[in-house]
């Protein structure tokens, strides 16, 4: 197993057993996503003053590649405006869609592009993105990983 494996496994096994930034927030923005094919559930809360994000939690279960990814998420969130959210959401769709890695912008989310390399668990990881991109551009409704929210 190659140096960038070994950190890949033990980040997802590190933020899946114990998530940062899980709980609810009061008063806060706040969107359902689910992903059909492997049953993770997600809510995740958005507390935003004057276009920035000042706090991110997310409540819900899921596989460890789930929760790693919202986990890694809403620690990349905190203190971005909606504009740089909204970047970093792009950068990590193409990371694990297109395999185009933007490491400026990613930091270290961009360990997880290991999960391109297992297709069937890409919508584990995108889970928490298609929530956040749907809740940026206000949607209300429960959205799902099989429906498409991931482009503006």
């Amino acid at each position: 197993m190659s140096e960038l494996q070994h950190l890949y496994h033990e980040l997802i096994i590190d933020h899946g057993r114990s998530p940062r930034n899980f709980g609810t927030l009061e008063h806060a923005k706040h969107l359902e996503g689910f992903n059909p094919l492997c049953g993770d559930r997600l809510v995740l809360y958005l507390k935003i003053d004057q276009d920035i994000i000042v706090d991110a939690k997310f409540t819900g279960q899921g596989c460890a590649i789930s929760v790693a990814s919202a986990s890694l998420m809403t620690q990349a969130l905190k203190g971005k405006t909606l504009a740089e959210a909204k970047t970093l959401f792009n950068a990590f769709h193409q990371m694990l869609t297109q395999k185009e890695i933007n490491e400026e912008c990613l930091g270290k989310l961009a360990i997880l592009q290991g999960v391109a390399g297992f297709p069937a668990r890409i919508k584990c990881a995108v889970l928490a993105w298609h929530t956040l991109n749907a809740l940026l551009k206000g949607e209300q409704e429960p959205i799902s990983t099989e429906q498409n929210h991931v482009h503006n």
